[in-house]
């Protein structure tokens, strides 16, 4: 193979542009020519396409966000769409195409796979909710993004003697939650994962105000299925206690990515090249443990999800 396009899809995630590195600058290595599609599917569509080199990935590796843009495409989804996307594929005589985004984006290289373009997968998003792989490129600066906003909170919380309600992304997986609140000692854990018990948590918050506990940090998952504002009121009107809400939002998805990030994206960016240089099929890759691995791209999307959250609630709950 020896033209091969580099995109980035769906939300945006810290380490994408330390990926969009290692697949321009491998992709050179290997005597490849690479072209960077800007706005992911979207610009695929109308043809957003230029020929990348070296210097155009310079001094990127620390930057979050990402250089080529992202957006979600309807229109892909479309015939219309998908047709066009596919002429422009062979209009720029691209062979290969490493698609870097979440669950969605993958689905969409699985469609171009079926097509009869190679598509390598690289799992960037926040959330953490692609199963096929143990981590994902941006999750561990959410998690610290996280963390860093609930040591600021626990200050003012314990300050005026408050309960306060953390909200975090994450849709709906419960994995920024669980590690940003067993890491930054919340008492109370909510993820989508496990059922909600309001009466479990009233209970805690007035056993620890009975012990003399001066504030209490409530970490929630933006999936679970009550709103963090109804779930205040709640608290208060069951407690007496006060009680705030701070939703993080976005600012989970800026910032410069971690070392741990930066690495994650840096090698499964060059496995991907590697793929296409030694004509593999589709791949979605990923890491297990220390090994990054690379699994079939329609398999890795039907991968049963895995999760730990009793084990860390417990964790927290005992710790707290």
């Amino acid at each position: 193979m020896k033209r091969i396009g580099v995109m980035t899809s769906g939300g945006d995630s810290p380490g994408m542009n330390a990926c969009i590195r290692a697949v321009v600058r491998g992709a050179i290595y290997n005597d490849m020519e690479v072209y960077g599609i800007r706005r992911g599917y979207e610009g695929l569509i109308d043809g957003e396409i230029e020929e990348m080199d070296v210097s155009s990935v310079a001094d990127i590796i620390h930057r979050g966000g990402t250089i080529l843009r992202t957006a979600r495409s309807d229109r892909f989804l479309t015939k219309e769409g998908f047709a066009r996307a596919l002429n422009m594929l062979e209009t720029f005589g691209i062979e290969g195409l490493a698609v870097i985004g979440g669950d969605g984006s993958l689905r969409g290289g699985v469609d171009l796979s079926q097509a009869g373009i190679t598509v390598m997968g690289l799992p960037g998003t926040i959330d953490n909710d692609l199963p096929y792989t143990d981590y994902t490129i941006g999750f561990d600066t959410a998690v610290n993004t996280a963390l860093m906003a609930i040591g600021n909170t626990r200050d003012t919380s314990s300050s005026h003697g408050r309960t306060t309600i953390i909200e975090v992304m994450g849709r709906h997986c419960g994995d920024i939650a669980l590690y940003a609140g067993l890491a930054g000692g919340a008492e109370t854990i909510l993820v989508p994962e496990e059922a909600l018990d309001v009466a479990d948590i009233c209970k805690k918050l007035l056993i620890g105000k009975n012990r003399g506990k001066l504030h209490s940090i409530i970490i929630k998952a933006e999936g679970v299925n009550i709103s963090s504002e109804e779930l205040r009121t709640t608290l208060e009107d069951r407690t007496g206690l006060e009680t705030r809400v701070v939703i993080l939002g976005y600012i989970q998805r800026g910032g410069s990515p971690t070392a741990r990030d930066r690495l994650l994206a840096s090698r499964t960016g060059y496995r991907a090249v590697e793929l296409f240089r030694d004509g593999s099929a589709s791949k979605a890759i990923g890491v297990r443990g220390e090994e990054i691995i690379a699994v079939e791209i329609g398999d890795a999307l039907k991968t049963p999800k895995r999760s730990n959250a009793p084990e860390i609630i417990q964790l927290s709950d005992i710790l707290s």
